[in-house]
């Protein structure tokens, strides 16, 4: 592969023009267009997403009956939010996420995303992993954190947030992730974090 230029691309490539066809809130989109290296000319269509980070959040069992009506305090578990996703109309059990604000790290972004989401704050983050998503499509980034020693704080939900907050036993996270309609965020989260052992 040879080295690229100063704005990514290879040299076997030239970046012709670069254009932004719309800009929303949430993201911009445009395309490149790219000479390849057989000298043809193509479009390259693109969405510019913010970071984004997803939490995998161990709850202790003191702390479930304030979330779920059980007074289960044995088994280790997970909290998941349940929100309806109005771009594809669905409704997801996912684990709490958001986008990194300028200057955050995605640690700080956990702690703060958690906090709103679902009530509670951690004593204690680790990034296991930043990743690029969807890379035929998207420019955005993903973060996920694991969090424990969790501790009471005051939820804030942004005004287009309608989230449910319940937890899920560890050792039953994976499989319910698994269930119809799945996301890529929760199961991705959940299989580093036991590939890491710590679940």
């Amino acid at each position: 592969m040879t080295a690229p230029d100063e704005d990514g691309v290879p040299e076997t490539w030239e970046l012709r023009e670069e254009v932004t066809e719309y800009e929303t809130p949430w993201y911009d989109g445009g395309y490149d267009l790219l000479e390849q290296p057989d000298g043809t000319a193509n479009r390259y269509y693109w969405a510019d997403l913010p970071p984004a980070v997803v939490v995998v959040a161990k709850i202790e069992g003191d702390l479930v009956a304030s979330v779920d009506d059980t007074d289960s305090t044995d088994d280790d578990r997970l909290l998941f939010v349940e929100q309806f996703r109005p771009t594809i109309r669905e409704t997801h059990l996912e684990l709490p996420a958001g986008i990194v604000e300028d200057g955050e790290s995605y640690t700080a972004a956990a702690e703060r995303e958690l906090e709103e989401e679902t009530g509670f704050r951690p004593t204690s983050t680790a990034l296991l992993q930043e990743y690029a998503v969807a890379t035929g499509v998207l420019r955005h980034d993903r973060g996920i954190v694991f969090a424990e020693g969790l501790e009471p704080g005051e939820r804030k939900l942004d005004t287009n947030e309608f989230l449910e907050v319940t937890t899920v036993p560890v050792d039953e996270a994976l499989e319910r992730a698994r269930e119809q309609p799945a996301n890529d965020s929760t199961m991705t989260a959940l299989l580093l974090a036991k590939e890491d052992g710590l679940l």
